[in-house]
């Protein structure tokens, strides 16, 4: 079978090495040329709905063994009908994007790390069964810890199946984490040597998420396989300038006996 792909083994290879350092000029970077940082959060749009979240001081959430949660994560394909409570979507939201501390307009601390500070994603939510919340599309507004709701969507769960390339479980989640980056974020300190940092970015988010589901009896499983046109178009963004890159459905699990 030929192969049309525009990417080979060989540039696939260069893209995980660090080699592109050696031909970046860093003193030509936006950041370098004294150009305004990008916005770390997404503006909202007027009138839209925001929805504030339960934060650590009111959220009841269990205590997390670090040691059990690490030993007992694995990816999950099989989920309850349960639904998963305010306080543990917030609590999801705040292990994987949560802001720990704003140094200044342009660099936030997380609770994951990122490269230079620059954390380029966004967090959409597809939500079936979350208590509180109507089914439909949101974000997480990290600076606020809160949620804009985005919009609703007729026939949610068929929706995340199609764009997941019938991965059906996408659809059987309580809510499904969409994950976008907007990779202006990163290059306007690292260029051309963004991509790479920005997807070792992505694994550090989703890695929180697994470990977090531990402690709320809830289960994830990490997707890189969708229809990249479909996702973006469902989730609205443009494909160019934000775009999707990763995607974990959440949902109850069975409990052990």
């Amino acid at each position: 079978m030929k192969n049309d792909s525009p990417i080979t083994t060989k540039t696939g290879r260069y893209f995980l090495t660090d080699r592109i350092r050696e031909v970046v000029n860093f003193w030509t970077t936006a950041q370098s040329e004294g150009l305004q940082p990008p916005p770390v959060q997404k503006s909202v749009p007027p009138d839209s709905r925001i929805i504030p979240l339960p934060n650590q001081e009111t959220w009841s959430i269990p205590p997390c063994d670090l040691q059990t949660a690490i030993a007992n994560r694995e990816s999950h394909r099989r989920f309850t009908a349960d639904s998963l409570s305010l306080d543990e979507l917030a609590f999801l939201l705040w292990a994987t994007q949560g802001v720990r501390k704003e140094l200044h307009e342009a660099a936030v601390l997380r609770t994951v790390p990122s490269a230079g500070c620059r954390h380029p994603f966004e967090t959409y939510l597809a939500v079936l069964r979350v208590e509180g919340l109507e089914n439909g599309i949101y974000r997480y507004l990290p600076l606020d810890h809160s949620l804009v709701f985005v919009k609703a969507v007729d026939k949610l769960a068929g929706h995340l199946t199609a764009a997941t390339r019938g991965q059906s479980f996408t659809g059987q989640s309580a809510v499904t984490f969409l994950w976008t980056a907007i990779p202006e974020r990163t290059e306007w300190r690292y260029a051309e040597a963004s991509y790479k940092v920005i997807a070792l970015d992505a694994g550090h988010v989703c890695q929180n998420l697994y470990l977090a589901c531990e402690v709320i009896g809830a289960g994830t499983c990490a997707i890189a396989a969708y229809e990249q046109t479909l996702v973006d178009a469902f989730l609205g963004v443009d494909g160019e300038e934000e775009f999707c890159v990763y995607i974990a459905p959440v949902g109850k699990l069975e409990k052990q006996k």
